[in-house]
């Protein structure tokens, strides 16, 4: 049985082997065990700083990345006792199959080291985002979603620079140094993306509207559903979808009409001008009463001009800051009790009744003729 381990098998003893593969096979079977106990280690870490956290949110983000992450150094650091074969060591393309097979370990440690920092900020985020919905204001829900995007790029750039250093051995120091003047072209011409990611932290800081309001901005009209680094979300009143660049939301004219304090309705009438003087007092008077809504704050009801064909009755009315469909019903609501209003009084619309009288019209031409 000892002649078996120590017996030399691609450059390595037999019993090496059997460690290594006994090794990976323990932390393969007790790594759910381990990354629950070293996420619960960081939970007790990071709940020093934020009080009532969710452990169990935490431990269902993070456990998982951790546990592969542990389980992926364990097995590099224990590969890396053993001995490449020589038998193995052939070229590929100029490159050895050991440093290939090197680059390839640490791209995956780096990877799955990335990944679980990703989750981390997920989790961060989602508690930040559970505290901030416990306020009215929505800047903090945006201003989250903002940096956890943000904070992800710049971790997945560091991803790639370790790379690009720990297993293709670039010099990342020259090669940022060299990459400078490449940089300016590169941000040249990429001049309207930075435009954009500029705007962004203008929108944050600035607020000239937040998520969840609905705004106007040139030609669309909808509410803001997201506010990312390059564009902004919004949902149309025709439930479209549309992306706006940054750069437009903060030099276009932007209405924001949630911040609205009234909403503003007309009322125009074309009186006929058969209509009576005590018909059109009766008239201003009752729209005046019907403008007493509940949702009413104020009006203001005239007969405002006299037309060559009608008498121009109008009322400007404002209400509070409704929703569109009160709105709308506030209106429905006014226009039919002043429809019922004018058939009380039997007061004409101007062009309502038009009598046409051909025949009288032919034979008093003849009469002239004769």
């Amino acid at each position: 049985m000892n002649d078996f381990l120590e017996k030399i098998w691609l450059g390595n003893p037999v019993k090496n082997y059997l460690v290594v593969l006994a090794v990976i096979f323990l932390v393969f079977i007790f790594k759910r065990y381990i990354s629950h106990y070293a996420a619960g280690l960081l939970f007790r870490l990071l709940n020093r700083v934020w009080k009532n956290l969710d452990k169990q949110s935490f431990k269902n983000l993070v456990a998982q990345p951790l546990g592969l992450f542990f389980l992926i150094l364990v097995s590099i650091i224990a590969l890396h006792k053993l001995k490449f074969p020589e038998e193995l060591n052939a070229d590929l393309y100029e490159y050895s199959l050991k440093r290939i097979i090197h680059c390839i370990g640490t791209i995956i440690l780096i990877m799955s080291f990335m990944w679980l920092l990703l989750r981390t900020i997920d989790f961060i985020s989602f508690i930040l985002e559970k505290k901030a919905n416990l306020t009215p204001d929505q800047t903090d829900n945006q201003l989250i979603v903002f940096f956890r995007d943000f904070f992800k790029v710049i971790i997945s750039v560091i991803g790639i620079l370790m790379v690009l250093k720990f297993a293709f051995g670039f010099d990342v120091s020259n090669m940022l140094t060299g990459l400078s003047i490449i940089g300016a072209a590169v941000a040249l011409a990429l001049r309207e993306s930075l435009e954009n990611l500029i705007a962004s932290f203008i929108i944050f800081f600035d607020k000239p509207f937040t998520l969840g309001d609905l705004v106007k901005v040139q030609n669309i009209t909808g509410n803001v559903e997201k506010i990312g680094l390059r564009s902004t979300r919004i949902r149309t009143d025709q439930k479209t979808f549309v992306t706006v660049p940054n750069k437009q939301m903060v030099d276009s004219i932007l209405d924001n009409l949630s911040l609205r304090t009234q909403l503003k309705g007309e009322l125009r009438l074309q009186v006929a001008l058969s209509t009576s003087l005590s018909q059109l007092e009766q008239l201003v008077r009752g729209i005046k009463k019907i403008m007493q809504h509940r949702e009413i704050d104020s009006a203001i009801v005239v007969m405002n001009d006299i037309a060559p064909n009608a008498f121009l009755v109008n009322a400007d009315y404002f209400t509070g800051p409704l929703i569109h469909r009160e709105f709308i019903e506030v209106k429905e609501a006014l226009n039919l009790q002043v429809l019922q209003l004018l058939e009380e009084l039997k007061i004409e619309m101007a062009g309502a009744s038009m009598d046409i009288r051909v025949g009288e019209a032919v034979n008093a031409k003849e009469r002239q003729s004769n």
